[in-house]
Protein backbone atom coordinates (compact mmCIF):
# COMPACT_ATOMS: atom_id res chain seq x y z
CA UNK A 1 0.00 0.00 0.00
CA UNK A 2 1.43 3.44 -0.99
CA UNK A 3 2.43 6.03 1.92
CA UNK A 4 -0.64 8.05 0.25
CA UNK A 5 -3.36 5.42 0.81
CA UNK A 6 -2.31 4.49 4.31
CA UNK A 7 -2.29 8.24 4.59
CA UNK A 8 -5.98 8.62 3.22
CA UNK A 9 -7.43 5.45 5.48
CA UNK A 10 -5.57 7.19 8.71
CA UNK A 11 -7.76 10.20 7.90
CA UNK A 12 -10.89 7.55 7.63
CA UNK A 13 -10.56 6.14 10.51
CA UNK A 14 -10.36 9.36 12.42
CA UNK A 15 -13.70 10.50 11.13
CA UNK A 16 -15.04 6.86 11.81
CA UNK A 17 -13.14 7.80 15.93
CA UNK A 18 -14.73 11.22 15.85
CA UNK A 19 -18.73 9.45 14.43
CA UNK A 20 -18.38 6.80 17.51
CA UNK A 21 -16.70 9.28 20.08
CA UNK A 22 -18.60 11.92 19.69
CA UNK A 23 -22.10 9.80 19.92
CA UNK A 24 -21.18 7.94 22.95
CA UNK A 25 -20.68 10.96 24.48
CA UNK A 26 -24.42 12.02 23.41
CA UNK A 27 -25.84 9.04 24.80
CA UNK A 28 -23.75 9.53 28.29
CA UNK A 29 -25.44 12.83 28.31
CA UNK A 30 -28.76 11.71 27.84
CA UNK A 31 -29.44 12.67 24.42
CA UNK A 32 -32.27 11.96 22.37
CA UNK A 33 -31.95 9.76 19.12
CA UNK A 34 -35.22 11.40 17.50
CA UNK A 35 -32.90 14.71 18.03
CA UNK A 36 -30.09 12.91 16.97
CA UNK A 37 -31.70 11.71 13.50
CA UNK A 38 -33.73 15.36 13.11
CA UNK A 39 -30.32 17.42 13.30
CA UNK A 40 -27.66 15.13 11.94
CA UNK A 41 -27.97 15.89 7.93
CA UNK A 42 -28.59 19.73 9.13
CA UNK A 43 -24.65 20.84 8.00
CA UNK A 44 -25.72 19.09 4.35
CA UNK A 45 -27.50 22.22 4.01
CA UNK A 46 -24.82 23.81 3.17
CA UNK A 47 -24.67 21.57 -0.27
CA UNK A 48 -27.38 24.27 -1.79
CA UNK A 49 -24.78 26.49 -2.15
CA UNK A 50 -23.40 24.41 -5.14
CA UNK A 51 -26.63 25.33 -6.74
CA UNK A 52 -24.87 29.00 -6.63
CA UNK A 53 -21.37 28.06 -7.96
CA UNK A 54 -18.55 25.72 -7.23
CA UNK A 55 -16.97 28.48 -5.07
CA UNK A 56 -19.55 29.08 -3.50
CA UNK A 57 -20.71 25.68 -2.36
CA UNK A 58 -17.39 24.72 -1.14
CA UNK A 59 -17.23 27.79 1.25
CA UNK A 60 -20.38 27.13 2.37
CA UNK A 61 -19.71 23.21 2.87
CA UNK A 62 -16.45 23.72 4.57
CA UNK A 63 -17.91 26.24 7.06
CA UNK A 64 -20.10 23.10 8.30
CA UNK A 65 -17.93 20.59 8.08
CA UNK A 66 -14.47 22.29 9.58
CA UNK A 67 -14.18 21.67 13.23
CA UNK A 68 -14.45 25.11 14.18
CA UNK A 69 -17.51 25.72 14.06
CA UNK A 70 -18.58 22.26 16.51
CA UNK A 71 -16.11 23.04 18.66
CA UNK A 72 -17.20 26.57 18.87
CA UNK A 73 -20.64 25.03 19.88
CA UNK A 74 -19.89 22.27 22.25
CA UNK A 75 -17.35 25.05 24.14
CA UNK A 76 -19.99 27.75 24.27
CA UNK A 77 -22.11 25.37 25.47
CA UNK A 78 -19.94 24.44 28.06
CA UNK A 79 -18.85 27.65 29.26
CA UNK A 80 -22.54 28.79 29.47
CA UNK A 81 -23.67 25.53 31.06
CA UNK A 82 -26.36 25.55 28.00
CA UNK A 83 -26.66 20.89 27.87
CA UNK A 84 -28.55 21.08 24.78
CA UNK A 85 -25.27 23.19 22.83
CA UNK A 86 -23.08 20.65 24.08
CA UNK A 87 -25.62 18.27 22.58
CA UNK A 88 -25.73 19.92 19.35
CA UNK A 89 -22.30 20.40 18.41
CA UNK A 90 -21.92 16.65 19.31
CA UNK A 91 -23.90 15.77 16.37
CA UNK A 92 -22.30 18.10 14.37
CA UNK A 93 -19.27 16.47 15.46
CA UNK A 94 -20.79 13.11 14.64
CA UNK A 95 -21.92 14.54 11.29
CA UNK A 96 -18.51 15.26 10.40
CA UNK A 97 -16.87 12.34 11.40
CA UNK A 98 -19.44 10.16 9.58
CA UNK A 99 -18.68 12.61 6.53
CA UNK A 100 -15.15 11.99 6.99
CA UNK A 101 -14.97 8.23 7.10
CA UNK A 102 -17.09 7.82 3.98
CA UNK A 103 -14.13 10.07 2.24
CA UNK A 104 -16.33 13.36 1.93
CA UNK A 105 -13.51 15.91 2.87
CA UNK A 106 -13.25 19.67 2.65
CA UNK A 107 -13.72 20.77 -0.62
CA UNK A 108 -11.53 22.85 -3.36
CA UNK A 109 -13.84 25.16 -5.47
CA UNK A 110 -12.74 22.88 -8.65
CA UNK A 111 -15.94 20.97 -7.70
CA UNK A 112 -18.15 18.94 -5.17
CA UNK A 113 -15.41 16.05 -5.66
CA UNK A 114 -12.38 17.77 -5.20
CA UNK A 115 -11.62 16.83 -1.73
CA UNK A 116 -8.98 17.29 0.51
CA UNK A 117 -9.09 13.45 0.88
CA UNK A 118 -9.11 13.20 -2.51
CA UNK A 119 -11.27 12.80 -5.60
CA UNK A 120 -14.55 11.70 -4.60
CA UNK A 121 -15.66 8.55 -7.00
CA UNK A 122 -12.07 7.71 -8.22
CA UNK A 123 -9.79 5.05 -7.17
CA UNK A 124 -7.18 6.69 -4.97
Amino acid sequence: MQNQQRMMWLLRAEGLALLLLSSAAYVQLGGSWREFALLFLLPDVALLGYWLSSRIGAWAYNATHSYLGAAMLLGAGLVLSQYKLVLFGLIWFAHIGFDRALGYGLKYSEGFRHTHLGVIGQQR
